[in-house]
This record gives structure tokens, C-alpha cells and sequence, in this order.
């Protein structure tokens, strides 16, 4: 079984069409998140199933886009480690109850 890293090109193949992509995360040998191309949104998010990737070496037309839209969402959380919550340091959790003093 193939494993896919952050950065990888790779086309994403679906019944009709393939697209460029860029892996963004992989958080299982199954799952793999991709940034890719899409005519009516522009570029797009999407989780896939890792048997729908192909890796490719040639770079495409899209691609420069593609690593722009990572760039620019990196601090909302895509592309770094998963399970760590929203990403924000403090307040990691609900403050006790407060007595009213009686």
C-alpha cells in the first residue's frame, strides 16, 4: 500500500475526468486530503479515499495555485498536526464553576 506525504503531487482520479493535486494531510493510509482545482469555486479542500491518487512528477498548470491556497489556510489549521484542537494556545479548556460568595 502507498502512503502519500504533505506536498506530493499527485491527480486525483474520478470516473469522467482527473485533476492536479496536492496532498495538504494525510492522516491515514486510506484517507488523504487534497487541494485541487475546481471550475466553479476555483480551488477546493477535498478528502479522498487514497486508492483514487495517482503520483505524477511533471508539474502542472495549476499548481502554483494550489500551494498558494495551502499557504493561505496553514494557520487555520490545514497542513499541520491533527488532534491538537483549533490550533490556538490557551484556554484549552472551560473555566470552573464560579461561587457567588454566600
Amino acid at each position: 500500500m502507498r502512503s502519500f506525504h504533505e506536498g506530493q503531487l499527485v491527480t486525483l482520479v474520478g470516473e469522467n475526468e482527473e485533476l492536479e493535486a496536492i496532498v495538504v494531510h494525510a492522516p491515514s493510509l486510506v484517507k488523504v486530503e487534497v487541494a485541487v482545482p475546481d471550475t466553479g469555486d476555483g480551488r477546493v479542500f477535498r478528502t479522498v479515499h487514497a486508492k483514487r491518487l495517482r503520483e505524477r512528477s511533471t508539474p502542472g498548470e495549476h499548481d502554483d495555485a494550489l500551494r498558494r491556497l495551502i499557504r493561505r489556510t496553514a494557520g487555520a489549521g490545514h497542513g499541520g498536526p491533527r488532534g491538537l484542537g483549533s490550533g490556538r494556545r490557551g484556554h484549552s479548556h472551560p473555566s470552573g464553576h464560579r461561587t457567588t460568595g454566600k
